[in-house]
């Protein structure tokens, strides 16, 4: 996946977290909190996977070799 695409993909879940914030079920409903909790995991893995890239690109190595990390690990950074 290139940089474009990841940007797409960021943007296309943003816009489903966005719809289901301001669905008629609202954030309370279970399916709703679940699904925004596997969008929050998905937005900050490909976060990541552009960073990384970004990161490589510019100490000149391959962009194409950097790797999704699993959801677990990329929760656990701080902002």
């Amino acid at each position: 996946m290139d940089d474009s695409e990841l940007t797409e993909r960021i943007a296309e879940l943003v816009e489903e977290e966005h719809r289901l914030g301001n669905s008629e079920h609202g954030p309370h409903d279970p399916e709703v909190e679940q699904r925004m909790r596997e969008l929050e995991i998905a937005l900050d893995q490909a976060w990541d996977l552009l960073r990384q890239r970004r990161a490589r690109r510019h100490a000149g190595e391959d962009p194409d070799a950097a790797m999704e990390r699993p959801g677990g690990t990329v929760e656990g950074y701080q902002q």
